[in-house]
């Protein structure tokens, strides 16, 4: 068994170019309008159960619980990112 040695590792971004996928903040805004979009939806099966038009207990409870978490990871993606930002403030140059 022949173990090749570890060469130079290729920097793509080197001359400061913007990567070809989606930046941080689309990132940021998709995930907020998806939260949202669970939310709706979530709000739509509870006003449904409660003026009859859904029967099924069951589902609106998924939607809801849906909702509720993709509420809470947004709300710690935010901490992390203040977080994150706070320890870079706080570094001395």
């Amino acid at each position: 068994m022949s173990v090749q040695p570890v060469g130079e590792v290729p920097l793509s971004n080197v001359e400061g170019k913007r990567p070809s996928g989606k930046g941080f903040g689309e990132l940021v805004k998709n995930f907020i309008a998806e939260v949202d979009a669970l939310q709706k939806k979530a709000d739509m099966a509870a006003s449904q159960l409660v003026t009859g038009e859904a029967e099924n207990l069951h589902q609106v409870m998924l939607a809801v619980e849906r909702a509720s978490l993709a509420l809470s990871l947004m709300v710690e993606v935010r901490n992390k990112v203040l977080e994150a930002y706070r320890e870079v403030m706080r570094m001395q140059m």
